[in-house]
């Protein structure tokens, strides 16, 4: 994936420099050219094509932005109600992530959104423990984790 990066930033450079122009603008240009070369050569050299794991890193910050701003409202929701109507519990999260790093991301992507924290690990690291403040369903809640962080770390990382 780095050398696939500096070749982009190459061909970019190379694009300047047959333009004769340099500017911000035509480097821009050269590495949208570059990515559409590279994203053609892709089929040839039998190589992933990296632009893919960045639009999945947007995509993940993306996913935790949208999933921040409903937690907050449901935390609004729970602690302007005249009523504590909420269902606190503790759920067990199996997860299929391979490594070290991505179960303490997928961890801490948990514990950053409001109303839920990360509490434990298992012993093997592939089971968390997550509490949340209002759990209704804790079949629907590992479902929607499974679907949305789990399986937006793994997009990126995979």
């Amino acid at each position: 994936m780095a050398f696939q990066i500096l070749l982009n930033i190459g061909l970019a450079l190379i694009w300047m420099l047959l333009r004769a122009e340099y500017t911000i603008l035509e480097f821009i240009i050269g590495y949208i050219v570059g990515l559409g070369l590279l994203f053609v050569l892709r089929r040839f050299l039998h190589f992933d094509f990296y632009f893919r794991r960045i639009a999945a890193f947007i995509k993940l910050i993306l996913l935790f932005f949208y999933k921040l701003i409903l937690s907050n409202i449901d935390m609004i929701k729970i602690v302007l109600s005249p009523k504590m109507d909420i269902q606190p519990g503790i759920i067990a999260v199996p997860t299929k992530l391979r490594t070290d790093w991505e179960v303490t991301l997928l961890a801490n992507l948990i514990s950053l959104t409001p109303g839920t924290l990360t509490m434990n690990f298992s012993e093997d690291g592939r089971t968390l423990y997550v509490h949340s403040i209002h759990v209704p369903d804790k079949e629907k809640a590992i479902k929607e984790i499974h679907e949305s962080f789990e399986k937006a770390i793994m997009e990126v990382t995979h």
